[in-house]
């Protein structure tokens, strides 16, 4: 989050427009991916430019105040799955929000993977949160034999966003391809 809102509270008229920022950062965001025009962002949210990078200094900042409930969700989720009979189920169904997080708006996928590697984007900090989940379940998954031994998180995540990134490229991007593209992957991650 930015140093303005975790400094001090927001002044009503600010909380508004960051609102409102937000809000049509989504839709554009849904409808452009995530190269859409900031300008337009700010224009459609009735503010300046300067209003918008008062409040997102970047477009990584912006993109992961629009994903923060998402991510949020996705990282209960693998909390949740920690208690799950099958460790092999619940990685998978993890890996299956994980990739579906990358696919909310075209262009994600790569802003993400990108992130992983960048601490100092803003997008870092929630992309690495994610990634220690999946650690968990794959770990989980690895001591109850479900998943080769060999495999780490980092490669886990490559292979998860790969996927992702190929059901973003499919021209129908219909829930089965990813189903079928991560049932592929969970095939070969089988152990020996």
């Amino acid at each position: 989050m930015d140093s303005e809102t975790t400094a001090r509270p927001l002044r009503a008229d600010a909380r508004r427009n960051r609102d409102r920022l937000v809000a049509e950062a989504r839709a554009a965001f849904d409808r452009d991916g995530v190269a859409a025009s900031l300008e337009d962002v700010a224009a459609r949210a009735g503010v300046g430019i300067g209003t918008l990078y008062r409040h997102f200094p970047t477009r990584e900042a912006l993109l992961e105040e629009v994903l923060r409930e998402r991510f949020d969700t996705l990282g209960a989720t693998a909390r949740a799955l920690l208690d799950h009979a099958s460790p092999r189920a619940a990685l998978r169904t993890w890996a299956h929000g994980f990739a579906a997080a990358g696919t909310t708006f075209r262009g994600l996928t790569a802003a993400l993977s990108a992130t992983l590697r960048d601490e100092s984007s803003a997008l870092h900090a929630s992309c690495a949160s994610m990634r220690a989940a999946g650690e968990a379940l794959l770990a989980r998954a690895q001591r109850a034999g479900d998943i080769r031994a060999d495999l780490t998180v980092a490669e886990l995540t490559t292979l998860v966003f790969g996927v992702a990134w190929a059901h973003e490229q499919s021209p129908r991007q219909a829930p089965t391809d990813l189903d079928r593209l991560l049932d592929l992957l969970f095939d070969g991650l089988s152990p020996r």
